[in-house]
Parts: structure tokens; C-alpha cells; sequence
């Protein structure tokens, strides 16, 4: 026996003996299984199972997390965790845990050394290398740990972990969507939200209608980082109707606004402008900030950007004290205590239109050379801000430079910081970064670093100063972090930096809605990374931990979010694209469920369609209930009462029909859901293949193929012999541009009488105003579809969900927020088959024969040909609406594809212009792209383009992989470029061995010397096959 399991065995036998056996008792075992620890986990695993027979206790072995919950632990007496780290766990479970061993469980490990100290600070200790309930450190604490399997019972009242509520507690509704750059919201009272976006409109949420309208335009210069930026609501708004503004000026005058106007109803006054404050700027770059937040005191907090120019000091201190560069120098700005930007400003607004200094600010007024209005200063991009309603204490995220790794010539590596303020302070920018690491002076001109800066005495003797240059001393960040994982702060992760502060929530400020737990608490969030995260500060408002809030939803570049007066938590999303308005750009409202939770059906069938008599086996075991309820389950299939309560019955259809198959299922207080599944008997499905006379799928200019459809229909017969005329298949080849929707090349082929688009308005209340070929209320679908393309998707999307008027007269359509965004795009999709067939469209390629790429060579521009085919088979005669179509397609590309067009992207990389092209960056150690359905037969070589920026050394390697970013190498090249002042770009031509595979191409990138230095930036790769360099 192998000794740690034989020293498992006496500690089990002696902790047994002493306590008069473990009769009733339970232990879960743990194990994360690997290729690496199967072996060992499968070994610990039937030793300990072997010593609970012989000694009546019962063990219960999982790889499953969902277990570490405190309801499922309260079963067990000990835990033990096999050749596995808890920190696999993630914080609702390591609560449920602590509270396990502080409520008498006992908590043990076999070589279940924790990875990180600061991952999991309890486990660290309870299971690091000198813990006794570490059995692979300690052989011989036998009766230490006798109480393993003891008598005693769990009593939770000894616990002292918060339990952190569980995200299934947790609702996500979207308010509104397809925003257009959305900024920032606040909260006008008993009305709604009022949130601006960038382009200068400011929308109005109103909570009684669900609905959103825009009530103003407002006129501004729209540019760089510049726009309407910025909103808050006067907190004595019910009694003066004053709402405050950040923007940026229209004309040619460079200047950044903050007014306050009236805001009457739905009416914003703009004679009633009273401008606070009048900032000068710079626009040709960067940082503007610009968010507006009002905290205790009625004082109103501004944030503003450095407006420098981060591009040409390869990432670290931008510090250019040459003439005319001024743009390139934070020391004019952030470290200029005359100057207000990279600033958070603090002012109270006063009735006639000026505002007064607080005291308390960084500044007294009349210092010369100074500002008043500054409370921080030596901000970047401070974005976005909040203020604690109790302690009035300031937080903010920063967001940080682009250096990949620390230079000792020039300064830490890139880091994005939370920041805390209790007093008025300088927080380091450009000098020092995080908890005070350092820069270097740096001559730009001789190119030469000096000495690094000191945090206590600070000068700014740049020549584009106006300030004093003794500064303040500089105050560290209380949470930061760079692009690789932080060994002080592991929670973060990985990927782009651009932090930002969320509220801290305090029950006494709105409805009851949150659970106590939260109290405190100061949320925080990560607009590249798409997290938020809850931290806990002791009694001194000092950092403790942080959990995640809801890592299993969805938030797509989080902007900012409040607690609102009813105690629902909102949330504004930017959306993933820059510049653009996005289908994911939302206003959502995160609701908490106390008490019993509706269980949530959910059913599976192993077929939706067949010839009769049809066989189903459905599953309704998938149905969840997140209070760990015992379900009922009532099924109906082809008749209106229950049929079956199994979980999961099978049903044979007798008669051919159209069935709705419903499962209800019913928790024990009552609450209910249900779920349906149409199901079609009498009819089965037709066959249809597309065969080719190539292995790739690539085109170039006027490449010919051969190719072959063929149909086959247990009913109907087949093309191969005839039974199907050749003119009932459709066979197109459809030449699609860049940026065209493959909608487009369905268009006129056959469909289902039963797509998913049709389902869904059958179901729904649709058919009160529309109908396909008739006006009724509003127009027909083929109306719709006449007028409306492919590119109309998401205005058209938008417009159901959220309702219209005045599109088609004076009829309104109502809204539909029961749909969701992927629900309504299948009805748009559905609708826009119905539209006008060309002539084109109504030809038809015969069933074989040959075709030429050469659509593309008038359009100058890449895109992808789809050769499709389609059929509609005859359905049953007994049956109304049962044909079936079937289509297949291949998709042919071009050999060169951009790399931000790759199907998938290793977290963390971003996209941005640079060099006249669309690049990839941020690219380390590990980082990947994934380019699907490649056929690597005759594939000789591909060639990488890469972009590299000055001044930086960029180094290491690429692989080319097959199917999975671990599969087969078929080709390497070494990369690397650095220049001190000009920036590059090469090309990289990369042999591949032969295979005759067909599926994804990884790209994986590699710095084996260091995981924190940039590798490259990605243009776009072309596919050299061997037919195509002849």
C-alpha cells in the first residue's frame, strides 16, 4: 500500500476506534481528475471506500462542484480532497466550506496543496505543507485527527463566514438594448433612469412604461475620446428639476463643458444652460474621463483624463519635455496643480449657476499656482467613480499604460488601479504607478533613463508645467493589477486593464432589496475583462477579499452601474464594439429572490421528427430547482391531461400530426414551470449531400470546381434514380462581400414549412396585426420583407422588442420584452425569406456540374462564396404542414483572412487601428487564434503578417496547430522586432507538414523566456496551398 494511504488508514482506523465507530457517518471525497493524478485519485479513492466498509461509515465520491453547497455538506462529516487543490472551488463554495469546518466538519487533504497563497487565504492555511490535515506532509497524527469520523454533529451557529448568496438568486432583466455608446446613468427621481450616450443623446428609462425615449439631442463635438460623457442628477432634483452635464463643446474651440440644465418632464431646457465649469483640452488623442458623480454635501465629484498622447513612450512614464510636445507629456496635466485635468475635481453646485470649494480639497483657494476645485490628482483615466454614502470616502478605477513587462531603465510594467481616497491627495501619475512603483526620469531626446522618481518628494520641472513643482506625496493604490495574473491580487485574472468603481452598498439608501451580506461592501468591475467583483473592507475600510458577483452571467463591457431607490441593482453596458452601437450594449436590471425559487423545466428528445409510429425518449431530468427541491413532473404528448410523471418517459406517436409536448414540473410549495417542444410524426426527414472534387475550401481568382448534389427521401425517392425531379432541389452560389450577412444566400431557397421563425409567431400574439400576405392591423410580412433587408436585423429586432409607432401610419405596435434578442432574430430571419425573389434568385445550378469564382474580382475585396442546395420534400397528404426541407452548404473563403475575423480569440486580446490596418494586440505567452474549417491537405505553408510598434522588443514564436490549440504541430517561426524609433511590420512565411486533417487551425503564440512581453501584433494570415502557387 502506497504510505500516504496506509498513513490515511490508521488516522481513519484511529479517529473510528476512538469514537466508538462511525456508524451513520458520511465523508466526501474530492477529486479534479487529470491525466497527471487519475491514477493516485482512483487509488485513494478505493483504499478509503475499502476502509469505510470494514469500519460502517460511507464514503461518496465526486469531480463534480455543484456538491459544495451547505445544504449537501451538512450531510458529511468530513471532506477530504484527493491530489486536488480547492482552489477548483469558486467563492460561494470556499464559503459553504469554511462554515463547514467552523461548524465542526473536518476538512482534510491527500497532496491537496493549495497553488496560489493568495487565492484562497483559509485553505492556504488550513491545508498548507505544515497542516495537520495535510496527509501527503503528515504520516503520523493519527488520533490529532481521530475526531475525523466522530460522533459529534455540525453545529452552523459556531460558523463565522458569511455564506455568500448564490448567483442563482440573482436575476438579469434587460431594460433596454442596442444602445449607442452608453456612458453613464443616474437616477432622476420617481421617474427612472437617466443615461447619456456619447453621440449626445440622453434617454430617459421610465419605470412606470418599461419604456426608453430620448429627450434630448445634444449639440457637442464628437471625436477621439470626446462626446456627451458624462450625467448626474441634482439630489434635490423633486424640488429645482437640475440635472448636470459633461461634454464637449460644439466648434473648433477646444473645451470640455460641465453645465447644469433643467430638466422639466420630458423636456430638457437649453436656454436654461448655467455652465459650471469650462476645461481646455487637446483634441488629437486621448483620456478625457469625464464622468460626474454628486456624494455627501450635496458636492459634486468631476473626473478628467491626462489627454496625453500614451503612443510614443513605449508604455511607461509619457514625461516628453521637448518643444511642441506638450501632447505627449502627463506632467502639463495630471502632475500640474494648475491645470484640471487628470484630476478628480470636487465642487458644490450653488443655485445661481457657479459653484463654491468645498473645504477639504487638495488646495485652499488663493494658493498660487494651484486649482481649487482639485480633490486627486495624478489620475490617467480615472473612470468611473463612486462615493461611499457613509463614509464619504472617494473610489475610482484608473486605467493604465500599455507596457507588457517592467523595464528597470524605465518603470513598472502597465497597471491598471482601485483606488480609495479618504482625503484629498496626489496619487503618483506620471510619476509612480500601483502601490508606488516607480518611473525613471527619461531623456527623450538623448534617449537616456535616470534616476527613478521619489514617491516623497516629487518635482515637476517640465517646462509645460504651470503649478508648483514641489508636489504632494504620493499615495498608493489599494488594488492593482497589469495584464498578467497578480500574485497580490489572484481574483483579477488576466487581459486587458481598464478598471472602474462601482457603489458601496448600504441597506439604509434604498428599499430593502440585496441581502445583509452585502452591506459595506464596495462593488468594482472590469470593462475589458467583463466581470464584477464585491470586495469587503474591515472596520477600517481597509481591503480584505473579493468575491465575484455573478460569474456565470453575461456583462458585456460593464459602464457603470447604481443602486436604486427600490434596492434593484442597474447596470449599463457599453457593448464589445468601440465606436459603435451594439446589440449588447443593454440598461439591466439585476434583481435579488429571496426565499423559494421557481424551478426552471427543461426538456431534451432524442428526435422533432419521424414517420409513424414514432418512438421519442424525452428527458426532463435537466430540470433544475436551485433550493434542491424534489420535483413532480407532469407530461402531456399527444392529449391535454397528464400522461407521465416519470422524469423521463418514452412516447411513441401512433398518428401522424403536429404535437405540442408540454412538461410541467412543480415544486413543494406550488411553484411551477413549463416548457414545450412541437414534434411532427408522419414524415421523415430527406437526405441531402454537397460533394466536391477539392479537399480545400478555398477560392481565388477564377478557380473552377466540380461538384454533385445528391437527395435522398425514404418517401419521395431519390435524385440518383430520378424519383426527385431535379428541378424541385435548389442549388445556388452565392458570392457574399465582407461585412454581408449569410441570410443572404437563403433567399429563395426552400424552407421549412416549420422554421423556428414561424414557430415562434405562431406562438405569440403576432397574428392579432400581422399576417403574411394581408394587411390586418400593421403590414404583412411580405410587406416587411419588401422593405427591409438583411442589414435591418437589429433595427428590426430592436423595434419588436421595444415597441414602434409611426412607421407604417399611425398604428403603434406594441412591445414585446417577453422575446428575447436571439428569439426575435429567428422570426427577422424567417420574415425576410418571404421577400422579393429575383430572377436570379429563381435560377437554379443543375444537380451537377462546375462553377467559377469570379464575382469577387469586380468588388476588389475579400468575402466567401456559399454554393448551397436545398429541398422540400412532399410531406404526408394527411398531415396540413408537414413537409420537411433539408439544405446543406459549403463555404468557400479566401486564402487571406484578417486575424480579427478568426472564429475565436484567447481572452485578453484586443483589436484597435494601427499602420493603416486593423490589428490584434495584447498577444503573450499562450495567446491563440482559431480559424475554423481548414483543410490542411496540400496546405504547404502560411504566411503571418505582423505589426510590431517602436520601441518596445517584442519576442517569441508561433506554432501552427491542428483542431485544438494542444493538437498536432505542423509548423513553427521564430518572432521578434525592435526598433527605438520606428515601428514595423513583417511578414513570416511558415512551412507546414503534410496532413490531410480538416478542421480548426490554431494559431498559439509562445514566450517561453518571459510570459509578460508582447509577442506580436496580428494582421492577417494567408493559406498557401499547393494548387494555389501553381
Amino acid at each position: 500500500m502506497h504510505p500516504i494511504l496506509r498513513t490515511l488508514s490508521i488516522l481513519l482506523l484511529a479517529g473510528l476506534m476512538g469514537s466508538c465507530g462511525g456508524k451513520g457517518k458520511k465523508v466526501l471525497l474530492f477529486g479534479h481528475i487529470t491525466d497527471d493524478n487519475q491514477e493516485s485519485i482512483e487509488n485513494a479513492r478505493t483504499e478509503i471506500e475499502k476502509l469505510g466498509k470494514s469500519q460502517h461509515f460511507s464514503t461518496r465520491f465526486t469531480d463534480q462542484t455543484g456538491v459544495f453547497t451547505e445544504d449537501s455538506l451538512q450531510q458529511f462529516t468530513a471532506l477530504i480532497f484527493l491530489h486536488t487543490s480547492g482552489e477548483a472551488l469558486n467563492d460561494v463554495q470556499r464559503a459553504d466550506v469554511e462554515r463547514f469546518a467552523q461548524a465542526g466538519g473536518n476538512v482534510m487533504g491527500i497532496e491537496a496543496l493549495p497553488e496560489i497563497q493568495q487565492a484562497w487565504p483559509w485553505y492556504h492555511q488550513h491545508l498548507s505543507q505544515e497542516s495537520p490535515h495535510n496527509f501527503a506532509a503528515v504520516e503520523q497524527l493519527g488520533e490529532a485527527l481521530g475526531s475525523a469520523i466522530g460522533t459529534s454533529s455540525l453545529d452552523y451557529q459556531l460558523a463565522t463566514t458569511q455564506r455568500v448568496p448564490e448567483e442563482t438568486r440573482f436575476v438579469k432583466e434587460i431594460l433596454d438594448f442596442n444602445l449607442n455608446e452608453p456612458m453613464e446613468l443616474d437616477e432622476l427621481p420617481g421617474r427612472g433612469l437617466l443615461f447619456v450616450e456619447r453621440r449626445g443623446a440622453l434617454k430617459l428609462h421610465d419605470f412606470q412604461t418599461g419604456m426608453t425615449k430620448k429627450i434630448a439631442q445634444v449639440p457637442l463635438f464628437y471625436g477621439n475620446e470626446d462626446g456627451l460623457l458624462g450625467v448626474a442628477v441634482d439630489p434635490k432634483y423633486q424640488e429645482n428639476n437640475w440635472i448636470y452635464l459633461f461634454y464637449s463643446a460644439p466648434g473648433d474651440e477646444p473645451i470640455q463643458h460641465v453645465s447644469r440644465f433643467d430638466l422639466v418632464g420630458d423636456s430638457l431646457l437649453a436656454s436654461s444652460e448655467k455652465i459650471l465649469l469650462t476645461i481646455p483640452t487637446i483634441r488629437k488623442c486621448c483620456h478625457s474621463g469625464g464622468a460626474l458623480e454628486f456624494g455627501p454635501n450635496g458636492n459634486l465629484f468631476i473626473t478628467l483624463g491626462d489627454n496625453t498622447n500614451p503612443f510614443e513612450s513605449s508604455g511607461y512614464a509619457p514625461i516628453d519635455e521637448r518643444p511642441g510636445r506638450a501632447l505627449w507629456d502627463a506632467q502639463k496635466s495630471a502632475a500640474n496643480t494648475n491645470d484640471l485635468r487628470g484630476k478628480i475635481l470636487r465642487i458644490k453646485p450653488e443655485d445661481d449657476g457657479t459653484y463654491s470649494i468645498p473645504d477639504g480639497n487638495l488646495f485652499p483657494p488663493g494658493t498660487p499656482n494651484t486649482r481649487p476645485e482639485i480633490y486627486v490628482m495624478g489620475c490617467r483615466n480615472p473612470f468611473r467613480p463612486s462615493i461611499d454614502s457613509k463614509t464619504g470616502y472617494l473610489y475610482w478605477g484608473d486605467v493604465g499604460p500599455d507596457a507588457g513587462k517592467t523595464n528597470p531603465n524605465r518603470g513598472p510594467k502597465g497597471m491598471g488601479e482601485f483606488n480609495q481616497a479618504r482625503t484629498a491627495g496626489f496619487w503618483g501619475w506620471p510619476y509612480t504607478r500601483g502601490n508606488n512603483q516607480l518611473y525613471n526620469d527619461y531623456d527623450f531626446t538623448a534617449e537616456k533613463a535616470g534616476e527613478k522618481f521619489d514617491p516623497m518628494k516629487l518635482v515637476n520641472n517640465s517646462p509645460n508645467n504651470t503649478g508648483v513643482q514641489e508636489l504632494p506625496p504620493a499615495q498608493p493604490s489599494m488594488i492593482w493589477f497589469s495584464y498578467d495574473a497578480s500574485e497580490e491580487f489572484p481574483w483579477l485574472g488576466k487581459g486587458g486593464v481598464n478598471p472602474m468603481a462601482g457603489p458601496v452598498f448600504h441597506a439604509e439608501d434604498q428599499a430593502e432589496g440585496f441581502p445583509a451580506y452585502f452591506e459595506n461592501k464596495l462593488f468594482v468591475y472590469e470593462w475589458m475583462r467583463d466581470w464584477v467583483y464585491v470586495v469587503t473592507l474591515d472596520e477600517d475600510q481597509n481591503y480584505v477579499k473579493a468575491e465575484a458577483f455573478m460569474p456565470n452571467t453575461e456583462f458585456s463591457h460593464p459602464m457603470d452601474m447604481l443602486f436604486g431607490a427600490d434596492g434593484n441593482l442597474y447596470v449599463l453596458e457599453y457593448g464589445q464594439k468601440w465606436n459603435a452601437q451594439n446589440m449588447d450594449a443593454r440598461l439591466s436590471r439585476i434583481k435579488y429572490i429571496k426565499g423559494n425559487r421557481t424551478p426552471i423545466a427543461r426538456m431534451l428528445a432524442n428526435k422533432e421528427v419521424g414517420a409513424v409510429p414514432l418512438t421519442i425518449a424525452f428527458k426532463g431530468e435537466d430540470s433544475e430547482d436551485f433550493d434542491h427541491d424534489q420535483l413532480k413532473y407532469e407530461w402531456s404528448f399527444d392529449q391535454s391531461e397528464v400522461q407521465s410523471t416519470e422524469v423521463n418517459p418514452t412516447f411513441t406517436f401512433e398518428k401522424a400530426g403536429v404535437y405540442t409536448v408540454q412538461l410541467t414540473v412543480t415544486d413543494p410549495d406550488g411553484e411551477t414551470s413549463t416548457t414545450t417542444q412541437k414534434i411532427m410524426a408522419g414524415n421523415e426527414p430527406p437526405q441531402l449531400t454537397i460533394e466536391t472534387d477539392v479537399d480545400d475550401n478555398i477560392y481565388w481568382d477564377r478557380r473552377k470546381i466540380n461538384y454533385q448534389v445528391v437527395v435522398k427521401d425514404n418517401e419521395d425517392g431519390s435524385t440518383a434514380d430520378g424519383s426527385i425531379a431535379e428541378d424541385k432541389v435548389k442549388v445556388t452560389l452565392t458570392y457574399l462581400p465582407e461585412g454581408e450577412d449569410i441570410v443572404l444566400a437563403t433567399v429563395g431557397h426552400q424552407q421549412n414549412t416549420l422554421p423556428e421563425g414561424k414557430l415562434l409567431i405562431d406562438a405569440s400574439d403576432c397574428s392579432a396585426c400581422h399576417a403574411e400576405k394581408v394587411k390586418v392591423n400593421g403590414p404583412s410580412y411580405q410587406e416587411i420583407a419588401n422593405k427591409y433587408s438583411s442589414k435591418d436585423k437589429n433595427y428590426l429586432i430592436s423595434q419588436v422588442i421595444k415597441g414602434s409607432s409611426g412607421v407604417w401610419g399611425e398604428t403603434m405596435m406594441a412591445a414585446h420584452p417577453q422575446l428575447s434578442v436571439e428569439e426575435v432574430g429567428k422570426i427577422i430571419d424567417y420574415i425576410l425569406t418571404l421577400g422579393p425573389k429575383t430572377d436570379e434568385m429563381d435560377n437554379s445550378l443543375p444537380l451537377a456540374g462546375s462553377i467559377t469564382f469570379d464575382d469577387h474580382l469586380t468588388k476588389k475585396a475579400g468575402g466567401k462564396y456559399i454554393l448551397m442546395a436545398s429541398y422540400l420534400d412532399q410531406g404526408n397528404t394527411e398531415v396540413e404542414g408537414s413537409t420537411l426541407s433539408t439544405s446543406e452548404q459549403t463555404v468557400f473563403i479566401t486564402p487571406k483572412i484578417e486575424a480579427e475575423d478568426a472564429d475565436e480569440r484567447s481572452k485578453g486580446l484586443g483589436i484597435w487601428n494601427s499602420q493603416g490596418a486593423r490589428l490584434v494586440g495584447s498577444i503573450l505567452h499562450n495567446s491563440y487564434l482559431k480559424f475554423d474549417n481548414i483543410s490542411f491537405k496540400n496546405l504547404n505553408s502560411i504566411q503571418l503578417a505582423a505589426a510590431y510598434n517602436a520601441d518596445y522588443p517584442y519576442a517569441g514564436s508561433v506554432e501552427v496547430r491542428a483542431n485544438s490549440i494542444d493538437g498536432e504541430v505542423l509548423g513553427t517561426a521564430e518572432l521578434g522586432y525592435s526598433d527605438p524609433k520606428k515601428p514595423g511590420k513583417k511578414y513570416y512565411d511558415i512551412p507546414l507538414k503534410a496532413s490531410d486533417i480538416k478542421g480548426p487551425l490554431y494559431l498559439v503564440f509562445k514566450n517561453l523566456k518571459d510570459d509578460s512581453q508582447y509577442v506580436l501584433n496580428a494582421d492577417w494570415i494567408i493559406l498557401k496551398y499547393e494548387r494555389f502557387e501553381q
